[in-house]
């Protein structure tokens, strides 16, 4: 008999549970009719009874209240053995529910909450656990939606019978409507939001004390929520007026960050299955065969773009509610810290990015050793020490942010930050977590100001910290008397934004005379020269930019004429330039951030960041490339920085030179239009690279298409170098650097994005044409205007999308089939576009394509639609008369025939002379192949019965002259 309670597949076995709820059901479904029996029944019918009502209860809405009111008759253990069913069902049968099982298991669970049920708070929480982070599907929206009204509606039967369960409903719909509102516009989600948001809200106004019982990271997710105005207004309350609360007992925020929360509060945000995949992973795969374990849990539930808010829960999960034995710790078990480190790659928005490491580190920032567990801050330092020899870029990125975090995170109590992350670091030496911090004050490729801030650090704060605790050599480093601490947090969760300086509108830079050696050494010229940029930067950002471009070209040019080693390292004097840009509130290389419209300053011009980018491409020497890489090795993002500045430049010199064009006179031009301004500031430096005068009026168009050039090649220098790869090595690391950087130019939010990919189509095919992850991030970020613009430049051959390559592009065809529809919509826009003009051989991928195993109509349909169109917009060749012939007849019903019937309208002529032409070629192709008895070629039945009928409308019979072909006509 066919479950009425869940979806089986025809191969799948059977469920136990559904299986024992079902047959209890056919069994005892007699006596759930009234009359109901009177009789006292047996330890073992009353379980079977009990499985019936279940199963009833659920699979037939209609008697549903007929079977609860013999449930309340016959129940002698407060509805526990009930709601553990229930329990038992959400855990393990609820993605298989079908739809009414679904809607009755709400209902029967205000039913519990109403005769208050022993239990009811476990199945409660299963349900919430049920809700799945990042999932905007109409069945997830509509559980949540069910569960916050669930609450709502049932406030105060809860409040009296299981308050504690209502700290749950608060972490858990806390959690999502900061997701929630993130997605402004989806109709779906507003009412969700507003009843997540009036329970949230209601619990902290009337209940805060329950609220408490949560513990510090109840104002982590309140911040996330800050900008709702209701939650800013709780947050003032909470700081300034903790009176207005009414709370006994509760009078400053910081008891709030004091209170360690329960690691029952973690698994709310985490599936039943992720918790299940996750504890094996970290229990019994070995380090070293992780990554097929890893690569399927990432398929399986963070594989698209929304989901990645389940890191920061999963992050908390493994830090603060799965603490392995030592048994584990000491075997060769993937560690936890390594887990964290794989998440964190997957980060692709700094918002989560920045989320991601507040997980990690929260427990950091009030570590008190008599109430915090070791374990949560356990995570965190062995990523940052165990990163070190290989992954050096990690180990900076979170030192820096954990820095960032004791500055900026709650200033007026910056003191309780201090003593916790103090704490933190001096515990986990005691407890032997680590044997000393000498690995990364010693490490030679860790950024200097890392390091002196956490010697800095530790000697500032090392009150009651034991010595094996402090370094070696501490007493060697000098502290600092500025602390580059004016870094902010913007209202998006970037982890700092840019504090721009302002530049006059009439600025310029003038070329940088050498420096003359009046018996300085280089290293006192050059730090004369970085002292004369902090005091520029006090006076104004002109000056300051003069400046910098003196100490940049003084430190080439006085390297190149001595002819000696270096005396002052590119790190150091890039560690210098930084520090002092630091202070004044400017962080080199950060993400580029949207201007306004009405904005005076170009960010990508007037800018310390953008002169460094100019120097470096007109100079590519090795100083130059060790100074990026240091910014880069410290999280900063200089290839994107780069990539969108060379892409913005050849966008500029198009419009104004019409590059590409294949004009080969050079022709003068005058940069009066507004919209050139980074061209011009590229070509004033690039006048002063040659020695002329930088307020030259005019260029030409070769020289400009030659200064692009090399512009690209500057870049393809730099991630040749960050990425350790030789001009020898295949282009595949290549591709993916140049991949990041895109994607990071497509988060900051730029007016226009198509020059970013005409730039690198253009210039760097080889990295680009059929590359599946870039081509996809073309067709899911451009507009459908910027798209049509591409449409133009592909059909008057200025780029190439997809290349020549057959192979490639069938491989990216299939690739296809798992992106959106709208991807797949606007990847067959372009494909059109580009085999219209090209010479790619369309017969070979079309007949290659219908062949392969995977083809399933349904699914890739718009493939399908795509090749339909491509075929009929084209002229009937006898090479693709013939492929359509040869079309497997399994695949797709009716394709072959349709395509003909496209033709037989627009080119009915060259159709019959190119069917006769296919015919004769297959014939003397095969006749030596097959012999005269064999059944030869099979050919396409939808196509042969088509032209059957085609040339019987016009009053032929060629049915002779096919059989005397080698030919199988199927049918």
């Amino acid at each position: 008999m066919a479950s009425k309670l869940i979806w089986v597949s025809p191969y799948e076995v059977e469920n136990q549970l559904e299986l024992s709820l079902r047959q209890a059901f056919d069994i005892l479904e007699p006596k759930l009719r009234p009359p109901f029996s009177v009789t006292i029944p047996d330890p073992e019918e009353y379980v079977q009874l009990n499985r019936a009502i279940v199963y009833g209860v659920l699979c037939y809405p209609d008697l549903a209240k007929v079977y609860i009111r013999y449930l309340h008759a016959l129940i002698t253990d407060g509805y526990a053995l009930y709601t553990s069913l229930l329990v038992g069902i959400v855990n393990e049968l609820h993605c298989k529910l079908v739809d009414c099982a679904k809607s009755q298991l709400i209902w029967v669970t205000k039913e519990m909450i109403h005769v208050s049920a022993v239990g009811i708070d476990g199945l409660l929480v299963s349900l919430l656990r049920r809700i799945v982070g990042g999932d905007y599907g109409d069945e997830n929206v509509w559980l949540c939606s069910e569960l916050a009204s669930l609450f709502l509606g049932k406030w105060d039967c809860l409040l009296e019978d299981d308050p504690l369960v209502l700290t749950s409903a608060l972490y858990s719909f806390l959690r999502l409507l900061g997701d929630h509102c993130r997605f402004l516009g989806i109709a779906k989600l507003e009412n969700v939001r507003r009843m997540e948001s009036e329970f949230c809200v209601r619990m902290f106004r009337e209940q805060l004390h329950l609220c408490l019982k949560i513990g510090r990271d109840l104002l982590r997710l309140l911040q996330d929520v800050l900008y709702i105005p209701e939650f800013g207004e709780i947050w003032m309350d909470l700081v300034l007026n903790p009176c207005s609360f009414r709370t006994p007992g509760f009078s400053d925020i910081s008891q709030i960050y004091q209170s360690r929360t329960s690691s029952r509060y973690f698994l709310l945000r985490i599936t039943p299955e992720m918790e299940t995949q996750l504890r094996f992973l970290l229990t019994y795969v070995k380090l070293g065969s992780q990554m097929r374990h890893q690569t399927w849990f990432w398929r399986k539930f963070l594989s698209r773009p929304e989901k990645e808010t389940i890191l920061i829960d999963i992050v908390r999960f493994i830090c603060c509610a799965h603490h392995p034995s030592n048994k584990i710790i000491q075997s060769d078990v993937i560690p936890r810290w390594a887990v964290i480190g794989w998440l964190l790659k997957l980060c692709r928005t700094n918002y989560i990015e920045h989320n991601v490491k507040l997980a990690l580190f929260y427990d950091w920032l009030f570590f008190d050793e008599r109430a915090d567990n070791i374990m949560n801050v356990e995570p965190a330092i062995l990523l940052m020490v165990c990163s070190v020899p290989q992954y050096l870029d990690i180990t900076q990125s979170l030192l820096g942010f954990l820095f960032r975090l004791v500055d900026n995170y709650d200033t007026n109590r910056r003191d309780m930050v201090i003593r916790g992350v103090s704490s933190a670091f001096k515990e986990v030496v005691r407890k032997g977590v680590i044997s000393s911090l000498d690995i990364l004050v010693t490490c030679p490729g860790l950024a200097p100001y890392l390091k002196e801030n956490l010697v800095r650090f530790l000697t500032s704060h090392s009150e009651g910290v034991p010595l094996n605790l402090l370094p070696v050599n501490v007493l060697s480093l000098t502290p600092q008397k500025h602390h580059p601490s004016q870094a902010k947090e913007n209202e998006c969760g970037t982890e700092a934004v840019d504090i721009p300086v302002p530049m006059s509108d009439n600025s310029c830079l003038s070329p940088c005379p050498s420096v003359q050696n009046s018996g300085q050494t280089q290293a006192d010229s050059l730090q004369s020269l970085v002292q004369s940029l902090g005091e520029s930067l006090k006076q104004s950002s002109t000056k300051a930019l003069q400046s910098l471009e003196n100490v940049l070209l003084s430190f080439i040019r006085l390297d190149n004429q001595r002819g000696t080693c270096d005396v002052i390292s590119p790190e150091e004097l890039s560690s210098e330039i930084a520090k002092e840009y630091e202070i004044s509130g400017y962080n080199l290389f950060s993400p580029l951030q949207l201007q306004a419209d009405t904005s005076d300053r170009d960010e990508e011009i007037e800018s310390p960041t953008a002169l460094i980018i100019r120097t470096f491409l007109f100079y590519q020497d090795d100083k130059m490339q060790r100074m990026l890489l240091f910014w880069f090795n410290n999280g900063c993002q200089v290839g994107a920085r780069i990539l969108s500045y060379v892409s913005r430049l050849a966008c500029e010199a198009c419009k104004i030179c019409c590059l590409g064009d294949g004009a080969g006179e050079s022709t003068p031009t005058k940069l009066s239009d507004p919209a050139s301004q980074l061209l011009k500031f590229h070509f004033d430096g690039h006048q002063s690279f040659l020695g002329q005068n930088s307020t030259h009026p005019e260029f030409d168009s070769q020289c400009v298409s030659k200064m692009v050039e090399n512009a690209f090649l500057g870049y393809l220098s730099f991630q040749r170098s960050s990425g350790k790869t030789s001009q020898n090595e295949a282009n595949a690391f290549l591709s993916e650097l140049l991949y990041t950087d895109l994607k990071s130019c497509c988060e900051w939010g730029r007016k226009s994005m198509k020059y970013l990919f005409s730039g690198i189509f253009i210039h760097l095919p080889n990295l680009c044409v059929s590359d599946e992850n870039i081509i996809r991030l073309l067709v899911g970020q451009l507009d459908q205007a910027e798209l049509l613009i591409l449409h133009f430049e592909i059909r008057l051959k200025k780029i190439s999308v997809f290349g020549r390559d057959s192979d490639a592009i069938l491989d990216l065809i299939k690739k296809s089939f798992r992106w959106d529809f709208m991807e797949q919509h606007n990847l067959w826009g372009l494909l059109r576009s580009e085999i219209s003009v090209s010479v790619v051989q369309l017969e070979k991928i079309v007949l290659e394509f219908f062949s392969c195993d995977e083809l399933v109509a349904k699914p890739n349909a718009i493939a399908v639609e795509g090749f339909l169109t491509l075929l009929s917009s084209r002229v009937p060749t006898p090479e693709l008369v013939g492929m359509v012939i040869l079309l497997p007849n399994s695949t797709v019903q009716d394709f072959a025939s349709s395509v003909l019937s496209s033709w037989a309208v627009s080119n009915a002529s060259t159709l019959v002379h190119s069917f006769a032409k296919s015919l004769e070629k297959l014939e003397n192709r095969n006749k030596d192949i097959f012999p005269r008895d064999s059944s030869g070629i099979a050919m396409n039945r939808s196509a042969m019965c088509w032209f059957l009928d085609y040339f019987s409308s016009k009053g032929l019979d060629i049915s002779d002259v096919l059989r005397s072909f080698h030919m199988d006509i199927p049918g």
